[in-house]
């Protein structure tokens, strides 16, 4: 499996280095698309992958699946050239997906392909519980509290306090670089409008955690994950980048544990 990827940070760094250095996906990183040239060059000659600039040219190149590691507007720029050249597709900046028509375009082009869109787990768990609950059944209630470090919300501040509270849809527009996991789990639940997002600033906490809770005809969930961050990236949490991993490393394979 030759895999291309977007972008040329922290997520991508980890990535090939588990990937093209460590062996731990099916596959190997063969192409990085970018713009920032530095960090480009040096990923192509620690990894042995090729960088392009050129976006067309990159999805030109042999790739069975391209990875999208970078940002929400590097995702609403490149995600449907990446699908109109019929390449499987994994996509990290859910908020992109903000605008429900963009999704459901991307949808469609990838129907039409016969090629598919991954969304990974991201920074949190339950996702598989929400989608069994709503198959046949009422989910009727869904929310998220997200507690940060000021360090991962780029703040300075010695109090704990409240910083948003609202719908998932209004929580990605304003915290759209730290709040992806909102998104992703109004996508697998009741929709962006009805799930609930809480964001509290906390300067005692040492992980980003996010508490999960959710209500219907199958009872109820409360799930609570606590996130060590990238080393190199207090905003990014090590489990967004493995659950990118874990797609690639799942994809092939004849047994799938989940939906």
């Amino acid at each position: 499996m030759n895999i291309g990827i977007i972008g040329t940070g922290n997520i991508a760094s980890y990535l090939l280095e588990q990937i093209n250095q460590n062996h731990m996906a099916n596959g190997r990183i063969t192409a990085i698309f970018g713009r920032n040239q530095e960090a480009g060059q040096r990923l192509s000659e620690q990894f042995e992958a090729d960088f392009y600039t050129n976006l067309q040219v990159f999805l030109e190149a042999p790739l069975d699946i391209v990875v999208e590691a970078a940002t929400v507007e590097a995702a609403g720029l490149y995600l449907k050239d990446v699908a109109a050249h019929q390449k499987d597709l994994v996509v990290s900046s859910i908020g992109v997906f903000k605008d429900t028509g963009f999704l459901e375009e991307l949808k469609t082009m990838a129907e039409s392909a016969g090629t598919q869109i991954f969304l990974p787990s991201g920074a949190i768990g339950g996702l598989d519980l929400l989608q069994s609950a709503k198959a046949a059944g009422e989910l009727e209630r869904v929310g998220i509290t997200t507690r940060k470090s000021p360090a991962s919300l780029g703040l300075e501040t010695d109090e704990e306090a409240v910083l948003f509270e609202g719908s998932a849809y209004e929580a990605v527009e304003k915290f759209p670089k730290n709040v992806n996991v909102a998104l992703v789990l109004a996508l697998a639940g009741i929709g962006a409008e009805k799930t609930t997002v809480r964001v509290i600033v906390d300067p005692a906490i040492e992980r980003n955690t996010h508490t999960i809770e959710a209500e219907g005809d199958f009872g109820r969930m409360k799930l609570q994950v606590e996130n060590n961050p990238m080393p190199n990236n207090p905003k990014t949490s090590l489990l967004a980048a493995l659950s990118i991993l874990a797609v690639l490393q799942n994809k092939d394979r004849a047994l799938r544990i989940g939906n």
